[in-house]
């Protein structure tokens, strides 16, 4: 099973690096993680994207930022696990290294995979 594990902005202008203990300790878990073959992608995104819409056969495209910008994916990692319960420990570890903040796990469905209820 694959899940898209994303991380939301906070809201909150940290202004700051990280400091490199966590740095270490992220590259330690992103190393382990993509050897034993369950990250498969992960990087950040950035702050304000572009937003396109189609209504009624009109495609208008709208550069960022926007009003909601608090709930934005700012990062990613894509995994391949058994089980939802793996994911969300992936995501438990993760947040025990970085401290606060949101996210969001959502499973992924490829062209060989029945969607729920299917």
């Amino acid at each position: 099973m694959r899940f898209l594990m994303m991380t939301t902005d906070s809201g909150a202008d940290e202004g700051g690096q990280p400091d490199e203990t966590m740095q270490q300790e992220m590259g330690r878990f992103i190393e382990e993680t993509a050897k034993a073959g369950v990250l498969l992608a992960t990087g950040g995104l950035e702050p304000h994207g572009t937003r396109i819409a189609s209504t009624g056969g009109k495609v208008t495209v709208t550069d960022g930022p926007f009003t909601e910008a608090k709930e934005a994916v700012v990062g990613f990692a894509l995994v391949e696990v058994r089980t939802r319960e793996e994911a969300i420990e992936l995501s438990k570890r993760f947040y025990t290294i970085v401290g606060d903040g949101e996210g969001v796990i959502k499973q992924v469905f490829g062209p060989d995979d029945p969607f729920p209820g299917q």
